[in-house]
């Protein structure tokens, strides 16, 4: 049985014309578009930043992927998408899954992979890197990442204080990715670190309300999910 091929593509932080030239080619030439979602929310980021180049006749699949570190959960979550996916791909279609950034970092592109490859092997799977938002949120504040010997470290921010101290004690640059919820535990750890004063927040990079921070002591609110800290060691 032949397959179409999936074709993941990283559609970036946030403004359309932030993806790539072979991206916006894929997405204009394929007409089975997958997108993750929140069961409790219809609408998909990574969508509405595609949908300019999509081909006018594009069938949209919405595949949910709950907001739960609950394994069983999310397990059913990535069969029931592999499930759709081996559906669409079985008809010799290839199709494309939208991923914010790049769908190697910290995208659910890798978890619909590794399904899909313990059900079959020759599927045929092709990956369209993206600009990721902290490439991005660099660009908006022009802070260097790293340079010379520095080093560069991409951390959660949904990980636990200790685990995130220990990494930010260490030289070094660092970027903190999801960096909402967690967001007052995470500046108690930059404080602790001596991190903070020299941090920046970015919020919704190349998105409308898009907002950056320099002086992470003055927020008082949850950053929105889209939020991101740049340290500078």
């Amino acid at each position: 049985m032949s397959f179409g091929t999936l074709y993941g593509i990283g559609v970036g932080p946030g403004a359309p014309d932030l993806i790539t030239l072979r991206a916006a080619r894929i997405l204009g030439e394929v007409r089975a578009v997958l997108t993750a979602a929140s069961p409790r929310n219809d609408y998909s980021t990574a969508l509405e930043i595609a949908r300019p180049h999509l081909r006018p006749d594009a069938e949209i699949l919405r595949l949910d992927f709950p907001m739960t570190r609950d394994r069983v959960i999310l397990e059913e979550a990535w069969t029931k998408a592999a499930d759709s996916a081996e559906a669409a791909l079985r008809r010799s279609q290839d199709a494309v899954f939208l991923t914010l950034g790049d769908p190697l970092i910290y995208s659910t592109f890798g978890y619909l992979t590794r399904a899909l490859r313990k059900r079959n092997a020759n599927i045929p799977i092709t990956i369209v890197p993206g600009i990721s938002s902290f490439q991005a949120a660099a660009a908006l504040t022009g802070a260097v990442l790293c340079e010379g010997e520095e080093s560069l470290r991409i951390l959660p921010g949904i990980a636990d204080g200790a685990r995130l101290e220990e990494e930010l004690s260490l030289p070094g640059n660092a970027v903190i990715l999801k960096a909402y919820r967690s967001f007052p535990a995470i500046c108690s750890v930059l404080e602790r670190t001596g991190r903070l004063d020299s941090a920046v927040l970015a919020s919704h990079v190349g998105l409308e309300g898009e907002v950056v921070c320099h002086n992470l002591a003055e927020i008082r609110d949850t950053p929105p999910y889209l939020s991101l800290v740049i340290s500078k060691r």
